[in-house]
């Protein structure tokens, strides 16, 4: 059967040899291993220490050459520089330039990419809010802990909005909050249709995010395929049911060993994971304004993130908000009774009519002309930015 996808990554045979000094085998860190990636999903690749696991995400980010086989990445080669752009990083250990600051450090990144001023700025300010770290923006990264240095990390692999993200080991130094807020952000990057790969020997966070695990061992594929399909243990079966009074659990005992000939069968109540707990004891420390001086992020994704708007979006709301005089009375006296997106789609997209009313002149504007004009006077402010 045709796909209907093109996939983010496929590999065919991928083979890499490491060889010493005398060119002579050394080891075989990938064997011959067949995969793909399909768009808007998110996979695991597990494995033990010494399973191939790092070798494989430097192939793929093209900062291996294969020994043997093919491997591509949006069907380009993983070196091509197109492929890079939409390509997000976040090593097992973040490498910083330890005298610049949180600010800086993601500016530089940002950058990288050619991604302008204005641009940057936003998205700096939403990453240091999303993961934490707001307040420490002025701090060199060099005097940050592990922890904190694994939020900037995450910042800078998100700077260029990638289609593709490779985390590796991405909440290692975080604490149980912070391994929420990278798991819900996952979360969040795959309803928007973005593709993930993590590695992580914390099995526990694969398998509340991962939609696919490929486990590797001795640079071979033993197991690949859906969680629930691996998982499921079809043998036996669990029954969940609101608390039974004690004569219904009765007869349900009854009914159950007269049908089990003999068999052990096992009764008991459902527990929350430690996380749940934790998560839920801050939360309420929380509501009751207890005061912290550790990392306390918004726990919000950065907007841009979401593709809820791009930088004329967030100038035109900014405007909006504020009540400027940048734009007519008619859309600042319109702008709380319309609903965001819808006010930004009028803006962005070509308007449709609405109802009009008549200028002193006797002519009719329609509101969507009225935003049309918004919009001219935004592309004329943002240009004089942009100029300067």
């Amino acid at each position: 059967m045709e796909r209907d996808y093109e996939p983010i990554v496929q590999a065919v045979g991928l083979t890499k040899m490491f060889r010493d000094f005398w060119n002579r085998p050394k080891a075989r860190a990938v064997n011959g291993i067949d995969f793909e990636i399909r768009p808007g999903e998110v996979v695991g690749l597990l494995g033990p220490n010494g399973s191939g696991k790092s070798t494989t995400v430097k192939m793929l980010l093209g900062l291996l050459y294969p020994t043997g086989g093919k491997v591509t990445v949006f069907g380009k080669s993983p070196r091509a520089v197109d492929t890079k752009k939409e390509i997000g990083y976040l090593p097992e250990e973040s490498y910083l330039y330890k005298f610049l600051t949180a600010e800086e450090t993601l500016d530089f990144f940002g950058s990288l990419f050619n991604i302008s001023a204005q641009d940057r700025k936003m998205r700096i300010d939403q990453l240091l809010d999303m993961v934490g770290l707001s307040h420490a923006r002025y701090r060199k990264v060099g005097e940050f802990s592990k922890g904190m240095a694994r939020r900037i990390g995450l910042a800078q692999a998100m700077i260029n909005d990638p289609a593709f993200l490779i985390l590796d080991e991405p909440t290692s130094g975080l604490d149980p909050l912070g391994c929420r807020e990278v798991k819900d952000l996952i979360l969040a990057l795959k309803k928007r249709g973005k593709t993930v790969l993590v590695t992580s020997h914390l099995l526990s966070d694969v398998e509340d995010v991962c939609d696919r695990v490929i486990i590797l061992y001795g640079g071979q594929i033993r197991a690949e395929g859906a969680l629930d399909d691996l998982l499921a243990v079809s043998e036996k079966t669990r029954i969940l049911t609101p608390h039974l009074p004690k004569p219904v659990m009765d007869k349900v005992l009854e009914l159950l060993r007269e049908n089990l000939h003999g068999d052990e069968f096992k009764i008991d109540h459902p527990r929350r994971t430690l996380e749940e707990f934790f998560l839920d004891v801050i939360a309420k420390a929380r509501e009751e304004s207890v005061a912290t001086s550790g990392v306390d992020s918004s726990g919000q994704i950065a907007e841009y993130l979401t593709g809820s708007g791009d930088n004329k979006s967030a100038v035109l709301e900014s405007l909006l908000n504020s009540g400027s005089e940048v734009l007519p009375d008619a859309v600042v006296e319109k702008a709380p009774q319309i609903d965001r997106d819808e006010r930004l789609a009028e803006v962005l997209n070509e308007p449709v009519q609405k109802k009009t009313e008549k200028t002193t002149a006797g002519e009719e504007v329609s509101d969507s002309e009225k935003l049309r004009q918004a919009n001219d006077k935004l592309d004329a402010l943002l240009g004089g930015k942009q100029g300067e």
